[in-house]
């Protein structure tokens, strides 16, 4: 068991039975009354928001997660097979755990993937990924005037917006988070 000094951005709690993860927290301290910790929490599992008041120094039931890096293998049905790259075994997660990051993903690209008691409960993709631009219109030259974009579609079947100097054919990195062009890759 934790206290409440114990809390930290990305930490995973129980909370009325439900495994959350810490987004963010504040320390408030009023005028009058006790000083308490604003908590804003995501349901690990679900992916829902909340917010609970703690009271310092109150106890909170913080859980071990274990991070362990696996390798994308293929999709089967809604599942993606992952394979940890150290002791060869393979598992399926639901593809939704990705969420919006899904269309990112390539086969062999290496994902985060968060147990809590040997059981999957959440996968995160790299921040930032290489993608091929499979189609992209031509810019029209000349047309500079305030940083103008236009749609590309990635191998992955992804669409971003990116600079009109940007080629098919050329790779570029992707935020997976925001899902924003971020440069030619090198």
């Amino acid at each position: 068991m934790a206290t409440t000094q114990d809390l930290s951005r990305g930490m995973f709690l129980r909370y009325n039975g439900q495994l959350c993860q810490v987004v963010d927290y504040q320390h408030t301290m009023p005028g009058k009354g006790g000083a308490f910790y604003q908590v804003k929490m995501k349901n690990a599992i679900t992916g829902k928001s909340m917010e609970n008041r703690f009271r310092s120094g109150e106890t909170i039931d913080d859980v071990r997660v274990d991070l362990v890096e696996m390798q994308y293998l293929y999709k089967d049905g809604d599942n993606l097979m992952l394979m940890n790259t150290e002791t060869y075994e393979q598992i399926g997660i639901p593809q939704t755990m990705l969420g919006d990051q899904m269309k990112f993903i390539k086969e062999e690209m290496i994902l985060g993937v968060y147990f809590d008691d040997g059981n999957p409960i959440m996968a995160d993709a790299p921040n930032h990924v290489i993608l091929e631009i499979t189609y992209s219109e031509p810019g029209i030259k000349g047309d500079t005037a305030n940083n103008p974009l236009k749609p590309a579609t990635l191998e992955t079947g992804a669409e971003v917006s990116v600079p009109l100097f940007v080629e098919s054919g050329e790779k570029i990195k992707v935020d997976t988070r925001t899902g924003e062009y971020v440069e030619r890759a090198k």
